[in-house]
């Protein structure tokens, strides 16, 4: 893997100094595929996960030919994090990525666990299709928290939901906004990657998600498709460990959505 010259500086897309990303572009040598992948982070919406774990994926993705931007954004715990303020940020950081010159115009949303929640719920919002400027070809998820109600019942997390929504009885609203299940079918593809062996997020809320996507029409009458891939053996960090042979097979997804020209 090509290792980065220097660090990126930080583009904000608002006042707060978690309201930035970061733009990684290919190494010199290696053949640019036209797409932009957003790189949004996982650790259960919660403060002390930032994207510095993500940069090694981000590099990644730079160097099999996409621009990258690494998104950051407010989490649980912090002013203005949890909901509705992490979800304005999803929508505010994809729209400044769309608008900027320095990436490429058709973008791939791919999100680990927390990160596959949001990447995931964007692709149920009316916005992510209307975008000035650029199209998102479709989301990847990876290991997402993509069924929010399910993902409190199993208590993932220590009741990471929770923390990030508030209490399901006194914020029915809030959970109802934030939930991807609420909005299906998705406006954009949606690509679910989970590990066999994962029991962090286990496969169970990505088949939930699956389940409930196809009920609602994805895939058929013109609506986008939902599937799953379940990699072997693997649990829930190796698909975002470049070295890891599991993460080969995120490459893959993200080329079915993304082929290059």
């Amino acid at each position: 893997m090509a290792a980065m010259t220097a660090a990126p500086t930080p583009r904000p897309y608002g006042d707060d100094p978690a309201q930035v990303y970061d733009v990684l572009t290919p190494p010199d040598g290696v053949t640019h595929r036209h797409h932009t992948v957003v790189v949004v982070h996982g650790g259960f919406w919660r403060a002390s996960y930032d994207r510095a774990h993500a940069v090694p994926e981000a590099q990644a993705f730079a160097d099999a030919g996409y621009d990258v931007a690494l998104v950051e954004y407010r989490r649980a715990g912090m002013p203005g994090g949890g909901v509705p303020g992490t979800l304005d940020d999803v929508r505010a950081v994809v729209t400044a990525v769309a608008a900027d010159e320095a990436v490429a115009d058709r973008l791939v949303l791919v999100g680990h666990s927390a990160g596959g929640h949001l990447a995931t719920w964007a692709a149920g919002q009316d916005w992510v299709t209307a975008l000035p400027g650029a199209t998102v070809v479709g989301v990847v998820s990876l290991a997402g928290v993509v069924d929010l109600r399910l993902a409190d019942r199993l208590g993932l997390g220590d009741g990471a939901a929770r923390a990030f929504v508030g209490d399901p009885d006194t914020r029915p609203d809030a959970w109802a906004l934030a939930d991807p299940v609420t909005t299906l079918p998705p406006r954009v593809p949606v690509r679910l990657v989970s590990g066999s062996a994962d029991e962090t997020v286990p496969t169970a809320v990505s088949e939930s998600y699956l389940a409930l996507a196809r009920a609602a029409g994805a895939g058929e009458g013109g609506h986008p498709p939902v599937d799953l891939e379940v990699v072997d053996g693997a649990d829930h960090m190796p698909l975002v460990e470049p070295e890891h042979p599991a993460f080969a097979r995120v490459l893959a997804a993200v080329a079915a959505l993304a082929p290059g020209d």
